[in-house]
This record gives structure tokens, sequence and C-alpha cells, in this order.
């Protein structure tokens, strides 16, 4: 199972659809906040995929948990944008509640900043910001393991 994970999309709907069309075997798409009305416009337009969405700190969105956790391919997932967490400075508050949660796989965006870190057991990944610096995330959960990557926009 491969899901696409974008985040800080800010207005560049163009973006959204740049990084579908590179990765066409990517059935479901994790969005972390921050351009949710632009992420829901990109959605409506591909029924054939299937959109899970946080919303960020420049979202307004009062039907949309702040963190979730979800569960592919065995694995337990936790979404977040970040800032209720503090992930500006720094992982703590972030891992504290991913640990609390038994999660595998954290997934967080906000800093702006790709991340790629294996940490006691726990896999985090911020994908960086498509809207800014054109970075997007892959998550990929097999029976052999899990893979993170961070891709940029060609």
């Amino acid at each position: 199972m491969k899901l696409l994970v974008i985040s800080d999309v800010h207005g560049r709907r163009d973006r959204v659809e740049q990084a579908l069309a590179q990765q066409t075997d990517c059935a479901t798409v994790l969005f972390l906040g921050d351009g949710l009305r632009e992420v829901e416009d990109v959605a409506d337009n591909h029924p054939e995929r299937s959109f899970v969405m946080v919303p960020g700190n420049c979202d307004f969105s009062a039907l949309l948990p702040a963190t979730r956790l979800e569960i592919w391919g065995g694995k337990r997932v936790m979404m977040t944008h970040g800032h209720r967490y503090h992930a500006k400075h720094g992982l703590t508050t972030l891992y504290l509640a991913a640990q609390e949660r038994q999660a595998d796989i954290l997934l967080f965006g906000h800093t702006h900043q790709p991340l790629q870190l294996y940490e006691d057991g726990l896999y985090i990944l911020n994908p960086g910001s498509l809207g800014y610096e054109g970075t997007y995330g892959l998550l990929e959960i097999t029976s052999a393991g899990i893979m993170t990557n961070v891709v940029r926009l060609t």
C-alpha cells in the first residue's frame, strides 16, 4: 500500500494536481493541513482517490478532527498538522502524543521542513511544504515493512 502525503499547500492547487499526476499509483492521499479548501476542490475532481484530511493553523474547519489515528496495512498512523503540538519547537510533544496513541507512524506538517526519522520504533514523516518548496511524502506499508520518502515535484 502506497500513500501520498501532502501538507502546507497554501493556495497552490496546481501543485496538488502535479503531485497526483506524478503518483498515479497512490489511491489514498493524506493531507496534513494548510490549504484545506484547495485540497477539497481537487478531491472533488478526483473521485477515484480517497482523501483523508486534518486542518492546519491556516484552515477553518469545525468538521475535521485536528488529529486522526487511522490504520493502513495493519499499522497505526497518527496524522496532525503539528501546530497544536508545537512542532516548530521540536518533536517532543508530537512524539509523546504518538506514543500515547500507540502509533507506528507519525505524519505532521506545519514547519515546511521535510523530515524522515525512525526513533524508538516510530516512523516520523514531515513531507515539507507542497506550496512553497514543492515537496511531498510517500508512505509505503507492505508485509516487508514501512518505507518513507520525500519527493520534490519535477
